[in-house]
């Protein structure tokens, strides 16, 4: 299990990771980024050029990254997220990455269940594309409701959805990128959902949670977004990462732990400084 970042991809990043002692990175491929996914399958050279930079920084890719609403409401939309993630999943073919992490998606204002089968009609066709390509996909379980009314674009963000979709879909290409940030501040038990979807964790989002509890208390869990908690680095919050990572461990997960800064105290010219603290804390639990 190694510790990474989540980034783009540059030779900067590459510098920065190698030196500071990290293992991994998680790379974004939205259109238009260094690692477009239609602009390398075009030019596989330059996307095996990449794989040999990582390589020579002594550095993997745990897992590409791309986040947009796969249950767009809007038709020419999803259908162009379609296109767009039937490509990642062939670009990971040809770099060799084995998993691609994303949002599972949300029509926003239709519930969990409401939403489960355009979810099937979706993540069908991708779930055998990924098994014919030897690719994972997991979801982000981040809900995505940064604000009233809480509608989202991710229906991926508790255990009762999991299953639904699961049961929709249940091929082993679909599972779970798991970031107990998300959890911690819904007050789901991080460690227990650990143990319990275990075999679906394809990949992991280190990322903390502080609570202001006294805030909290005057304002509830619907206040999301209006200053009871904020993302943190970890060990900044009040997530037991020697619990969590314990329990990674116990399931047997073999991927590595990507540090996704979201952290508003370790941000701007203070963001490096906020990953190698995380890494640091991170440190005490992964060989």
């Amino acid at each position: 299990m190694k510790i990474g970042i989540l980034t783009g991809y540059s030779p900067e990043v590459l510098k920065f990771a190698k030196d500071a002692g990290f293992g991994s990175l998680q790379l974004s491929t939205r259109p238009g980024s260094s690692l477009d996914a239609e602009v390398l399958l075009k030019d596989p050279g330059k996307a095996e050029a990449i794989c040999l930079e990582v390589e020579k920084s002594g550095l993997e890719i745990s897992a590409f990254g791309h986040y947009p609403n796969h249950l767009d409401p809007v038709l020419s939309e999803r259908e162009s997220h379609f296109d767009y993630f039937g490509k990642i999943v062939d670009l990971c073919a040809l770099m060799g990455v084995k998993v691609v992490c994303t949002f599972a998606g949300r029509v926003p204002d239709k519930g969990i269940e409401e939403n489960i089968p355009l979810f099937k009609e979706i993540w069908s066709p991708h779930a055998e594309h990924a098994e014919k390509k030897g690719v994972k996909i997991g979801f982000e379980n981040c809900s995505m409701m940064d604000r009233f009314p809480f509608h989202g674009i991710n229906i991926a963000y508790c255990p009762e959805a999991w299953d639904m979709m699961f049961d929709a879909v249940p091929s082993m290409a679909l599972g779970l990128e798991m970031d107990p940030s998300h959890l911690y501040w819904q007050q789901i038990d991080y460690v227990w959902a650990v143990h319990k979807y275990g075999d679906r964790i394809y990949h992991v989002h280190a990322k903390d949670t502080e609570v202001f509890w006294d805030v909290f208390k005057k304002r509830g869990i619907y206040s999301k977004g209006q200053g009871w908690w904020r993302y943190r680095i970890p060990g900044w919050g009040g997530i037991n990462w020697r619990d969590f990572i314990s329990a990674l461990i116990d399931v047997g997960y073999d991927g590595n732990l990507d540090i996704e800064h979201e952290d508003p105290v370790f941000s701007g010219e203070r963001k490096e400084e906020g990953l190698i603290l995380g890494l640091k804390h991170l440190s005490q639990f992964v060989f």
